[in-house]
């Protein structure tokens, strides 16, 4: 039997790692930069950061969408949740405020998603792309 992987709860996961490090991590770790460490602040790793969960999120997304629900209502609430993790990292000065709804977005349509795929579960429509074709 082939292992699946819950692309989901593989999302909400990487959407709470995002918001521990942005939120809990300068708190516990600023002695970081004492060691030569820095991914607090660092470009690379929120970039990053913003693509993995942009990468999982949007397959995740893709995936329930083709295959199970087709609703478009999480993607929707996913696309706000990036858009406003991007725009996190344009407006420095509120990124706090931009974070908490971009995290709340996130992992909400994921929820959404899961709870939408498991309600469905392979209901099919006419588009879907693994249903069989009668001659």
């Amino acid at each position: 039997m082939k292992p699946r992987i819950n692309w989901d709860a593989l999302g909400i996961s990487a959407s709470i790692a995002c918001a521990i490090h942005c939120a809990l991590l300068p708190l516990f770790l600023t002695s970081l930069p004492l060691f030569g460490i820095n991914i607090i602040h660092n470009l690379g790793f929120e970039i990053g950061m913003i693509v993995l969960a942009f990468g999982i999120g949007s397959y995740s997304m893709y995936h329930g969408y083709k295959k199970h629900h087709h609703r478009l209502q999480p993607w929707l609430l996913f696309s706000a949740g990036i858009a406003l993790l991007t725009l996190k990292q344009v407006f420095l000065t509120v990124q706090f405020w931009l974070l908490i709804p971009a995290v709340i977005l996130i992992i909400g349509a994921h929820i959404q998603n899961h709870r939408s795929c498991r309600l469905h579960n392979h209901a099919h429509h006419n588009d879907c792309d693994h249903l069989e074709k009668l001659p």
